[in-house]
């Protein structure tokens, strides 16, 4: 405390509202692969239909993935995604593909332009990205121009209905410009619904066309909607001239700097359709965007179209400057002279639409052994990453692994070093789909379970269910392990972690229409005592999980879901409220205070049906003068764990009638 020096008044505070912290008990874990997507990060996402947004939807070699994740999001609304690093490619301007696994990876080894495979990347790997067609508009001649003076319509013969009209020369315009007629003296009237055309293809003199609607941005079959006259002049647009309100010429903030000509718009096109299911379809526009690489707009934000790329695009990555664009990505201002920048905005000969259709965009969704590791590797600091559940998915994806054990293993060890989630694992899906033996399937799931550590960390169920997979119009196989891990995050929302995630109460398996394997009362006494937890269809009851216990070998109150949970929720908020005690004094007063802070948090979950009992021990016997001396702090919190009912017995006893009960009570 300071001192005073002369007389005054000194005032202090001191906090002791010091509580235990809520902490987080649902959020589940997974690595995927996918069609799309972030790779070698975590992403969290909180719907199926966010998961579809940043992932995709299942195909034949990902649904397993999609649905393990989906399937624990109808029970919990907090999933951590991690897609693995495959060898998939991001399709390219330049016609050959790159890996570009997320945007760290994008700014540390290609925002300063080096890819060298032309001016743009789509941002995510996979094959969707040979959809993607960017168009850029640089000045105003190629937003809108009339053909040239002597470049008219050279066709007497034009005819409502033609599909192809000829001009005096091919030149002034491209492969997708829209295109409209006027007269002969020049005159562009208000043109009739219908008078815009799409140049599809240009040979020489001959232009082929096809309706458009400027309203839908959409090309429509036929041809000419009404007459042509020989000489007539022709006016052409850029193909998304419709989509921007004015020509690119320059921005405000040039102009106010003295420099011109910065100014960009910039389209980003589903071409094929694979991204929207309809070709053409614009994804994404960028209007007034600047070449000045120190441009701001009105906001105050960057302007720079690839900062705003970067910052606003759900599809590209820039990756280099147009060649024929002088001076783009400098600033205003010259940086020797300090005199203000004229763009070039013109490119070649004043009308270049700078268009590319991305590809080299390659899929690989089989991933090996040592890539599902590295993403699971992601989740395995508890510091910095915050998950509950860590779902296995498929346990046999790499051929090497058919029989699931190493990925498995490799889930519970990630889980074992954490100590503070429970990994979810099914057997491989060989061991019980398209297995019509009963007596096999039990066979299969435990040697499978055999096969794995014992860990009260993990949990194990007993195979897949049969569902209908709405994005393929089919029934699929999926592994169980989402939705247990969901039934674990369920029953934090309608209960408390303590509780038992199992049987009629709050065990319903959702999207079941079948199981791969259904075991019987015989078949359910064997899986258990292999640590396996039983899924079971009762008639007019459901489908549901029928056991709670963990993966742990040895007897123990920690071979139970329901216990081994309770520890980590204690667990976890007591040693996030522990870290304050560090590097005060340890003395009654801070052991007094600690036991205050623990006592009513382990009350609160006693009165919660969580534990029967406890005692905290934190005073001179525990804290003796050597653990002092070793800077060390210790706390001894005993508690007597709820168990939840496994097994019922009911005796059923027949008396006389003369008998009274209490006489024969406890018989």
């Amino acid at each position: 405390m300071a001192f005073l020096v002369s007389p005054g008044v000194l005032v202090t505070e001191k906090d002791l509202t010091n509580v235990i912290p809520a902490v987080s008990t649902s959020i589940g874990a997974i690595g995927v692969v996918s069609e799309k997507g972030p790779m070698d990060e975590i992403t969290t996402v909180s719907s199926e239909s966010e998961y579809v947004r940043v992932f995709g939807k299942p195909d034949a070699n990902t649904f397993e993935y999609f649905f393990s994740a989906t399937n624990f999001l109808q029970y919990g609304n907090a999933l951590r995604v991690v897609r693995a690093v495959t060898g998939n490619l991001n399709a390219a301007s330049g016609g050959s593909g790159l890996q570009i696994k997320n945007t760290t990876d994008y700014l540390d080894n290609y925002s300063d332009g080096s890819g060298s495979i032309g001016s743009w990347i789509a941002r995510e790997a996979g094959t969707a990205g040979n959809n993607l067609k960017v168009s850029m508009c640089t000045n105003s001649t190629a937003y809108q121009s009339l053909l040239g003076g002597s470049n008219l319509v050279n066709d007497a013969t034009a005819e409502i209905g033609d599909t192809t009209i000829t001009v005096d020369a091919g030149t002034g315009v491209q492969v997708g410009d829209v295109i409209e007629f006027g007269d002969i003296s020049g005159n562009f009237t208000a043109a009739p619904s219908g008078s815009y055309y799409k140049v599809t293809a240009i040979a020489t003199h001959v232009l082929s066309i096809s309706r458009f609607d400027p309203a839908s941005g959409k090309t429509e079959t036929g041809g000419l909607r009404h007459a042509v006259a020989n000489n007539a002049h022709v006016r052409r647009h850029w193909e998304y001239y419709f989509n921007f309100s004015n020509a690119p010429t320059t921005t405000d903030d040039a102009t106010a700097a003295g420099a011109s000509n910065d100014e960009l718009h910039i389209a980003v096109v589903d071409e094929d359709g694979g991204i929207t299911g309809t070709a053409g379809s614009i994804l994404e526009t960028f209007e007034g965007v600047s070449q000045a690489s120190d441009a701001k707009d009105a906001q105050g934000n960057s302007n720079y179209y690839v900062d705003v790329l970067y910052r606003s695009s759900e599809f590209i990555y820039w990756m280099d400057h147009e060649s024929t664009l002088a001076n783009a990505g400098s600033p205003k201002l010259n940086a020797t002279t300090k005199a203000a920048v004229a763009f070039d905005n013109q490119g070649t000969a004043g009308l270049t639409v700078f268009k590319a259709s991305l590809s080299g965009g390659t899929d690989d969704n089989a991933p090996t052994l040592g890539e599902m590791a590295l993403a699971y590797d992601k989740f395995a600091d508890s510091e910095t990453v915050d998950i509950n559940f860590l779902i296995a998915g498929p346990s046999d994806g790499p051929a090497t692994d058919a029989t699931g054990v190493t990925h498995a293993t490799k889930v519970i060890d990630v889980a074992e070093s954490r100590k503070d989630v429970v990994a979810f694992i099914s057997p491989a899906r060989a061991d019980v789909v398209n297995v019509s033996d009963p007596i096999s399937q039990t066979a299969n799931v435990k040697a499978f379970a055999d096969a794995l550590s014992s860990s009260s960390y993990a949990v194990i169920d007993s195979g897949y269910k049969y569902m209908y997979d709405k994005y393929n119009d089919i029934y699929r196989y999926v592994p169980l392990n989402g939705d247990i891990a969901g039934l674990a995050a369920r029953t934090d929302i309608v209960a408390d972690p303590w509780y038992s995630p199992a049987g009629f109460s709050r065990g319903q398996i959702r999207g079941a229409v079948k199981l791969a394997f259904n075991p019987n009362q015989t078949q359910r006494d064997d899986l258990y005592k292999a640590r396996v937890n039983p899924v079971v269809t009762f008639p007019g009851q459901g489908t549901l999980l029928f056991g709670d216990k963990t993966a742990l070998t040895k007897p123990s109150a920690f071979n139970r879901i329901n216990v081994r949970r309770l520890f980590i929720t204690m667990e976890k908020a007591v040693s996030t409220a522990a870290k304050f005690q560090l590097f005060e004094f340890n003395d009654e007063f801070t052991r007094a205070q600690f036991r205050n802070l623990i006592e009513p948090f382990l009350r609160d979950v006693q009165g919660r049906r969580g534990i029967t009992d406890f005692s905290v021990v934190c005073d001179e016997t525990n804290n003796t003068a050597e653990v002092i001396d070793r800077n060390e702090f210790v706390a001894d919190i005993f508690v007597k764990p709820n168990r939840s009912i496994n097994f019922i017995k009911l005796n059923f006893i027949a008396t006389r009638s003369g008998v009274s009960f209490s006489e024969v009570a406890g018989a």
